[in-house]
């Protein structure tokens, strides 16, 4: 089972990529029709969450570290597409993420797409991935059926500037560099009161942020760096236990990402279910 317990493992590190919360864009423009100071700094961020979502994809950097467990950081780096369904193709730490034996290489190329996470291993000598270059595990045995649902429904990476629309207690940091760009750094952060108090919700988007923000440990906490191209540059989200910082080092046109050769792969999908459902004691 050591093989198991490291994909899982895995798996919701990079499920990490995807805990964004959801808002629809008609919520954040109300949001953003507020006076005052508050209201030009929802205004800012949602012309940088509309600017960027339209785009569809990016290339991006990102670090994550569960905090609650003392984790090492996992770095990944690579392309994030959120236009046509999400969908992943990364390269990541093998040892931080604990995958060291399923893989020698000091990376390993990571994707998701088509609802299931693909890992790029060492062909093994027996079992469920013996003689395979790839191990698969769909998310829903890894997140939970309604954690899948959640993530598919805020595949978007920049939903979360959209979100804090809902957050009283967005503030300008100040101006900063990050990664060579000139950028106004907003924090913010966001929990269930503040979504079921918030009268500019609908009832179907209460449901979907709450049913996010329980997964993500009941409170989101994000700082925001927003370019003068109205591009956020950088994304740190802190909650559930997780440390996710993404950095978009170029918007659009990226390659499509497709899922490897089902006669090379390996399905660890029951496996890592049997797993998850032991450790939640069903």
């Amino acid at each position: 089972m050591k093989h198991t317990r490291t994909v899982a493992w895995a798996g919701i590190t990079l499920a990490a990529l995807t805990a964004t919360t959801a808002c629809s864009a008609d919520t954040a423009r109300k949001t953003a029709g507020a006076v005052g100071h508050a209201g030009s700094v929802m205004a800012a961020l949602t012309r940088a969450s509309d600017k960027a979502s339209g785009l569809g994809s990016a290339q991006v950097e990102t670090t994550t570290v569960l905090t609650a467990s003392g984790g090492k950081p996992v770095a990944m780096n690579g392309t994030y597409s959120w236009g046509d369904g999400t969908a992943m193709d990364l390269q990541m730490d093998t040892a931080n993420a604990k995958m060291s034996s399923l893989q020698d290489d000091p990376t390993m190329q990571v994707k998701v797409v088509d609802g299931a996470y693909f890992y790029e291993i060492d062909p093994q000598p027996s079992g469920p991935l013996k003689g395979k270059h790839w191990a698969r595990v769909d998310v829903s045995a890894v997140l939970g059926e309604a954690g899948a649902d959640s993530a598919a429904d805020n595949a978007d990476p920049t939903t979360g500037l959209r979100y804090l629309g809902a957050s009283k207690n967005v503030k300008v940091v100040g101006k900063e560099t990050v990664r060579g760009k000139k950028a106004v750094h907003y924090r913010g952060s966001i929990g269930a009161d503040q979504v079921t108090g918030n009268s500019r919700f609908s009832a179907a988007e209460k449901k979907a942020a709450l049913k996010s923000l329980a997964t993500s440990g009941g409170r989101l906490t994000y700082d925001i760096w927003v370019d003068g191209d109205d591009l956020p540059v950088r994304v740190k989200q802190h909650g559930g236990g997780m440390d996710v910082t993404m950095d978009y080092l170029k918007f659009g046109a990226t390659k499509p990402i497709t899922a490897p050769p089902v006669s090379d792969t390996g399905d660890l999908t029951d496996m890592v279910e049997k797993q998850r459902d032991q450790s939640l004691g069903q």
